[in-house]
């Protein structure tokens, strides 16, 4: 039975940014990661302060800087991360030394086994899952959000970590990071009917009733996780909507927001 575990996630500030780390991580020197929150930097109402999202209206000069204090707080060069055009799919891409670039293209997941490629995606509400093979030496990012989660993106990225890079479904490490939980999450007619095909007792997802119907998107991704073979699953358990002096929410905002970053990847044999 896949293991999962809660009070997983513990935040540290890094040259006056605030980001959150995984428990289970820290046991890997070269694996470098970080769930940042919304303290630090200097983007300016509704997006402040530490919004990563260059498509929803802040400053670009903002944005760009956030990005750059936020690599090096990681001590990451900002040309070796790598992103992606989100589209609310189940495409993954592989990035490589040869083919790192700063947005590879429309996908919703990233992959790679080589060191010094770090991936780096947004999120306001939606999923982040946070893949490591500590074994297979590889790390995967997938954003996750309800049309993603319908399509099986959880499912997507351990197939493509383990047909393109040699992983074992059972020794990867997989995170449900902070996203709008099931207390928030109000949905409508059209995410119900998705459930209904994509998930077995999919009236387990749902809380409430009579046209006041929540979406447990944590539980939808964890099942899928646990189908995909993934053994040790970790819930960060911490809702974007209840907590938006900490992070970024689409749907606590309404929208004039911005959005927090995920990073994740391995250091080269110097960084060790």
């Amino acid at each position: 039975m896949a293991r999962t575990t809660s009070d997983s996630v513990y935040a540290v500030t890094i040259q006056n940014l605030g980001l959150y780390r995984i428990r289970a991580f820290a046991a890997y020197p070269r694996l470098t990661h970080a769930i940042f929150s919304r303290r630090g930097g200097v983007s300016q109402e509704p997006y402040h302060w530490l919004n990563l999202g260059s498509a929803v209206g802040d400053d670009p000069n903002a944005v760009e800087k956030n990005f750059q204090q936020a690599c090096a707080a990681l001590e990451v060069l900002p040309e070796q991360a790598v992103s992606c055009h989100l589209v609310h799919g189940v495409d993954i891409l592989t990035a490589t030394q040869s083919r790192r670039q700063q947005f590879m293209g429309k996908a919703d997941g990233l992959i790679t086994n080589e060191p010094d490629v770090y991936l780096f995606m947004r999120f306001a509400d939606c999923t982040p899952l946070i893949f490591f093979d500590p074994l297979g030496g590889a790390v995967g990012l997938t954003h996750a959000g309800w049309r993603g989660t319908m399509q099986n993106a959880a499912g997507a990225t351990v197939s493509a970590m383990v047909g393109r890079l040699g992983c074992q479904p059972e020794n990867i490490m997989a995170v449900i990071g902070p996203a709008i939980g099931p207390c928030c999450y109000e949905v409508g007619p059209d995410v119900i009917a998705a459930a209904e095909k994509s998930f077995s007792n999919s009236a387990g997802l749902f809380i409430g009733g009579n046209g006041n119907v929540k979406f447990d998107m944590w539980e939808a991704n964890r099942r899928q996780l646990a189908a995909s073979g993934v053994k040790q699953i970790i819930q960060s358990e911490i809702c974007t909507a209840c907590h938006t002096a900490e992070f970024f929410s689409h749907r606590a905002e309404q929208g004039r927001t911005g959005r927090f970053g995920v990073v994740i990847g391995l250091r080269g044999a110097a960084g060790a």
